[in-house]
């Protein structure tokens, strides 16, 4: 049985359709006494609007989507549910997809038959794909980048401050008293800018300190799993001097070294002091709990950075957001 129209509501209130119209979208202005009347009726009724051809007669789909390289990652987990809230606050509806940092997947979603066109906004994390290709996309679906993966600024992009991250991580750990300061998850090669600023970072830290960098302290990673964190430290206790700390790259890498330390008969922090970043809810009941670098939350943006995407506003992108990071100590 069909539902209620807009037609059955103006005829029960004793309005036009288009009166009814504009109370049920918010357009265009309604007496308080009119709008009481009509929202009357609308409740009797049990009316509830089309929302297919609601956005369909607005030229959008109610849809954004968020593309991401690690569905598995917490830190990305974490990220999907405050995209989720902030995009279900204003009506969205936010579609999740896995890219595993392959280029061709991402480009693909910049193609003119790719499916992306079928939503009103695109939040990606791109691994792959370059400057020039964002800009020549074939479609033209509002984009905003998140991550590291340098832009120069010609798209929205939203990112934390890496550099300072791990710069006071490691500064963190120097106060500590440590003086062999290793560093886990370095990634020198084109995709691995996340991992080169926090690099820089580190290395800033250690030269304020007036402390030489010893190369052998810092490990390259693929990737930032918990595996390859063990595996990591478990080459730098096995060093002729080992190390009195480590910086971590993220929290998984962190909680893999907590791992193989504790299981090598290393005391943490009293031996080894580890730092992780990303403040990931899995650190707090770590043993022992983790001390992170904690990006800043949905709530640190007032409006959020998500809010272009779906509004599909024609004005000149935005210079990327970097606010400040802060240390949760475990």
């Amino acid at each position: 049985m069909a539902g209620p129209t807009l037609r059955d509501v103006a005829k029960r209130a004793n309005v036009s359709i288009r009166t009814v119209s504009n109370v049920v979208n918010g357009y265009a202005p309604v007496s308080d006494e009119l709008r009481a009347r009509v929202q009357t009726v609308l409740d009797e009724l049990g009316y509830r609007p089309n929302l297919i051809a609601r956005n369909l007669k607005q030229g959008r789909t109610g849809m954004i989507a968020l593309v991401v390289p690690e569905l598995d990652v917490p830190y990305f987990a974490e990220l999907a549910r405050e995209i989720i809230t902030a995009a279900r606050a204003r009506g969205y509806v936010v579609m999740i997809d896995q890219t595993d940092g392959d280029g061709d997947r991402e480009r693909e979603l910049l193609g003119r038959d790719s499916r992306a066109t079928l939503f009103d906004g695109l939040l990606i994390s791109p691994i792959s794909v370059t400057a020039e290709e964002l800009r020549g996309r074939a479609n033209k679906v509002p984009i905003v980048l998140l991550g590291e993966h340098i832009f120069n600024g010609s798209l929205p992009h939203v990112a934390i401050d890496n550099v300072a991250a791990a710069r006071e991580a490691t500064t963190h750990l120097l106060d500590l008293g440590r003086r062999r300061v290793a560093a886990i998850g370095d990634q020198p090669y084109a995709t691995g800018e996340t991992a080169q600023l926090r690099t820089t970072g580190y290395r800033q830290a250690l030269a304020r300190a007036g402390i030489e960098v010893d190369e052998t302290l810092i490990v390259s990673t693929p990737h930032f799993h918990r595996r390859l964190g063990a595996e990591a430290v478990q080459r730098l206790i096995a060093l002729p001097e080992p190390p009195d700390a480590v910086l971590c790259y993220n929290d998984l890498l962190a909680l893999g070294a907590i791992r193989a330390l504790t299981r090598a008969g290393w005391r943490v922090p009293d031996d080894v002091a580890v730092v992780g970043i990303d403040d990931i809810e899995e650190g707090q009941y770590s043993t022992p709990s983790l001390t992170t670098i904690a990006p800043p939350t949905r709530a640190s943006w007032p409006g959020g950075p998500w809010t272009r995407c779906w509004r599909r506003s024609p004005r000149p992108s935005r210079q990327a957001r970097r606010p400040r990071s802060w240390c949760r100590t475990g």
